[in-house]
């Protein structure tokens, strides 16, 4: 089972192998930077080295880099575009020198310019970032919570990105549960789980979902909020979690916490439900 979470870089990035080894584990995901600013110092040499270095002694295959908050692939806003795909092409070479496989990008929000410019602007980025870095990263597209003005909450609308995609081997989809349920996608009984997965394939083809960010919903179904909330204490609820982890679509891709940190939990007692669920022989 690969199950991790969004551990932190803090003190050099290699640290970040060490608070995933000590979660127990199996896969993760990182910023490779500050996620708050728009400029990253260059990756040290030696910082690069003991990270990759940590994580083949931990024996760690598969871990994900996350892009930082501010970068919106999909504004209409020549600036803030302009700006968004230069973060886009920096970070695609820092996962690449990382050694890491995937990098997790927000499909963004189109500023109420219309989600057809949305959808325009997101697909530009992507090629022109794919065009300027030849490595082996998959950029992979997060699916949106339906919030105003937002791009990608529908499957049908990531799939509008994908047909505008140039080297479409380098493009897949990180599937954000809390997301999904807040744009009306229903997880909560196995029912809803194989009609929302059968969906997503006949939409976009399982093929490309890669890895699967496990987070709870504070907000009910097509709420349109992104809020997430620790596993089985939202209202996608434990039933959900334990079809999603049993479906053979899911089971064996990276699955990736971002609950939250509070006095009711933390990434170790969600990690602990998760591999509870997964254990677990029938409901």
């Amino acid at each position: 089972m690969l199950l991790g979470a969004h551990v932190s870089i803090s003190g050099s990035i290699d640290k970040a192998v060490d608070r995933a080894k000590k979660l127990g584990c199996t896969t993760f995901q990182i910023f490779t930077r500050n996620p708050r600013g728009w400029e990253a110092k260059p990756l040290k040499k030696k910082d690069v080295e003991m990270f990759r270095e940590k994580f083949e002694e931990a024996g760690f295959k598969i871990a994900v880099a996350h892009m930082p908050y501010l970068p919106n692939i999909a504004s209409p806003d020549r600036k803030t575009h302009q700006k968004s795909v230069r973060s886009l092409i920096q970070e695609l070479k820092r996962t690449g020198a990382l050694g890491l496989q995937y990098l997790v990008v927000h499909v963004g929000s189109h500023l109420g310019k219309g989600l057809a410019k949305g959808i325009e602007q997101a697909a530009k980025a992507v090629n022109t970032a794919l065009s300027k870095v030849d490595n082996d990263v998959i950029i992979l597209l997060e699916n949106m919570a339906g919030q105003k003005n937002s791009v990608g909450s529908k499957f049908e609308d990531i799939k509008r990105i994908l047909n505008l995609i140039e080297d479409d081997k380098r493009v897949g989809i990180c599937f954000d549960t809390c997301h999904a349920f807040a744009a009306g996608y229903d997880l909560r009984t196995r029912e809803a789980v194989e009609n929302t997965l059968r969906d997503f394939d006949e939409i976009l083809g399982l093929e490309k979902l890669k890895v699967v960010h496990v987070n709870d919903s504070k907000g009910d179904l097509g709420s349109g909020l992104d809020r997430h909330e620790h596993i089985g204490m939202g209202k996608i609820g434990e039933r959900g979690f334990y079809e999603l982890l049993h479906h053979p679509a899911v089971r064996d891709l990276p699955l990736i916490l971002e609950t939250p940190v509070d006095s009711r939990g933390n990434f170790a007692t969600n990690l602990a439900k998760l591999r509870e669920l997964y254990l677990r022989k029938k409901w």
